[in-house]
């Protein structure tokens, strides 16, 4: 379980948390909604290990977190996957797709055409910069990349923003195999409402509303 309690965040005076509790179960898409600015993305990062809360307490399978970043032990970063809502922010313009995926596969020994074809990802693509291929081409190569070593928690921060429909119904259908096949939890960050129910819906799942 992947357990966040009274989690609060402040940028500076601007607090963007407070006291927030949030669970995600092995196994089943939890959907987190709220408008702007409610604080969805900075608690994605606190789940993903990757902000230090000003206060309150997150485990992961009963293990709390007291490290963040590259601090925490490898063993409770892997657990955790975050895929971004904005993949150009998420990786350096100068590698190729190859690279971008195959960083985590080192450590697996798997050939990173399997991971790259199951995500939609051909061999011409893997060898192009992120500016010579599409928004949802790129983020088949980060949600490739967070599936590498097998997360046992993956996190969608709006995954889906400004991907065309056929993209958008192959990641989250790459996303519900995933968690079919491992037993994975899934948090599904989303404005979208009708997105949300398809996607919480066939592992019974709750919706959190932030405000």
């Amino acid at each position: 379980m992947l357990r966040a309690d009274g989690i609060t965040v402040a940028y500076g005076r601007q607090r963007v948390l407070r006291a927030a509790d949030l669970t995600v179960a092995p196994g089943v898409v939890t959907g987190l909604a709220g408008p702007s600015g409610c604080g969805k993305s900075t608690l994605a990062r606190v789940l993903a290990l990757l902000r230090r809360p000003d206060a309150g307490r997150l485990t992961v399978d009963g293990t709390e977190v007291r490290r963040w970043r590259h601090r925490a032990s490898r063993d409770l970063r892997t657990r955790v996957a975050l895929i971004f809502q904005q993949p150009r922010l998420a990786v350096d313009p100068r590698l190729t797709l190859r690279e971008i995926a195959e960083e985590p596969f080192h450590a697996t020994g798997r050939p990173v055409e399997d991971l790259a074809d199951e995500v939609g990802l051909t061999p011409e693509l893997l060898v192009r910069r992120p500016h010579e291929v599409s928004d949802g081409q790129l983020q088949r190569a980060c949600v490739a990349r967070a599936l590498a070593l097998r997360p046992r928690y993956v996190i969608c921060d709006e995954m889906t923003t400004m991907l065309d429909a056929s993209t958008q119904a192959h990641l989250v259908a790459r996303l519900e195999a995933y968690r079919r096949e491992t037993g994975a939890g899934v948090l599904a960050i989303t404005h979208d409402e009708e997105l949300l129910t398809r996607w919480t819906e066939p592992s019974g799942g709750p919706t959190v509303r932030m405000t």
